[in-house]
């Protein structure tokens, strides 16, 4: 995805766009390039979702000090596969100093803005976990009590694969483990997303609680808006 398309997301009215770098992308680690994301975010007025490859505090403290403040950590199976990355985003954590250090970056406009109150920064920082495999569903419980945790993306995919099933998303067993997933964090009030690229599906998980929804990405909608007037226009 370029700097544009982010823009054209914001116009579109989306709430946050999805910045994927476990899969994709360019490196999380290039402040230049994350900072091109974020100025075209401002100029749309729309949120940056950045899933990092990995929940590195030294890399979650690189990461927001461009300016972005919504975190994604795949491949989450304990508690302690997050709990140092929410630390790394807060100046303080659970009662104590956090270890997000004081740097130079758009985040504080480069040192001229200096906040006075360090707790309304941390408030605006969302870290959040995916989850996406047979442990973490059998952790769940242990991984929404970590203290700020933002929110929890179920990866149905990857459960799939993890259960044994590869891309069969309706699987009993997948269902169970996404249903699992999604009635715990009700119960926890930590807010839960998922992936749709289906606008019935969409529908159906607001109605059973989500909160937060990816319903498609630029590949797929490009391979279906222009794979239809293809088949159109070859018939």
């Amino acid at each position: 995805m370029s700097p544009s398309m982010v823009e054209v997301y914001g116009h579109l009215g989306l709430d946050f766009t999805w910045l994927d770098f476990e899969h994709c992308g360019g490196s999380p680690s290039d402040s230049d390039l994350l900072e091109r994301y974020t100025r075209a975010a401002d100029v749309a007025d729309v949120d940056l979702l950045v899933r990092l490859p990995q929940g590195d505090p030294s890399l979650v403290r690189k990461v927001l000090d461009t300016g972005v403040r919504t975190l994604l950590v795949p491949q989450v199976e304990r508690p302690g596969d997050i709990r140092p990355a929410i630390e790394a985003s807060r100046f303080t954590y659970d009662g104590a100093p956090g270890t997000r250090g004081s740097g130079i970056g758009r985040d504080n406009v480069w040192t001229a803005e200096i906040p006075d109150d360090v707790d309304e920064v941390d408030s605006e920082i969302a870290v959040g976990c995916m989850i996406e495999t047979r442990t973490a569903v059998e952790n769940v419980e242990e991984i929404l009590s970590v203290p700020g945790l933002g929110f929890v993306v179920i990866g149905p995919s990857d459960l799939s694969i993890s259960y044994g099933h590869p891309f069969d998303r309706d699987h009993p067993e997948v269902r169970d483990a996404i249903d699992t997933v999604r009635e715990a964090c009700l119960d926890a009030d930590v807010p839960v997303g998922g992936v749709t690229d289906d606008t019935d599906d969409a529908r159906t998980k607001l109605d059973e609680g989500y909160r937060l929804l990816r319903v498609g990405d630029e590949v797929s909608s490009a391979r279906t808006v222009l794979g239809e007037r293809l088949d159109t226009l070859t018939d």
